[in-house]
């Protein structure tokens, strides 16, 4: 087994990799606050997954990475406004439950593999909403929690 990467270098190399853009396609990450020397707090933004509700339509997202990350998964909540299944409606937070990558946290998972993962979870909600005849309603673009 390899040694561990301690949690403030695994962030930095996190965020060189999102601010030269050298994420996936469709989602992009950074630090939220410069003066944040823990790097804890970090914004995303995820693009709308093609051929869904979702498609063309820009989504923020909050990211908040404990002291035992990446041991443990971040927290994440969406700024703008989603009807996702694993998104509570009232205040945006994504249930770790509802989100297999969250649920089963490995520590070489990063926060691109959320946003990913999130991406992903759009379409499978929107292709399971289409298989049983159900609405997949968005709530109007650039609403916010």
């Amino acid at each position: 087994m390899g040694a561990k990467v301690p949690r403030n270098f695994r962030l930095l190399e996190e965020l060189e990799k999102g601010e030269k853009g050298l994420g996936a396609e469709g989602c992009s990450y950074g630090n939220a606050d410069d003066d944040d020397l823990f790097l804890s707090n970090w914004n995303g933004t995820l693009l709308g997954a093609p051929h869904s509700p979702f498609e063309n339509r820009i989504y923020s997202l909050k990211m908040h990475c404990g002291d035992e990350y990446p041991d443990k998964p971040p927290t994440i909540q969406f700024v703008t406004r989603i009807n996702l299944p694993c998104v509570n409606q009232k205040n945006g937070v994504v249930d770790p439950e509802g989100l297999d990558c969250l649920k089963n946290w490995k520590r070489d998972f990063t926060m691109e593999t959320v946003l990913m993962a999130l991406r992903k979870h759009m379409l499978e909600a929107w292709n399971k909403a289409e298989r049983k005849k159900q609405n997949l309603l968005q709530p109007q673009e650039d609403s916010r929690y």
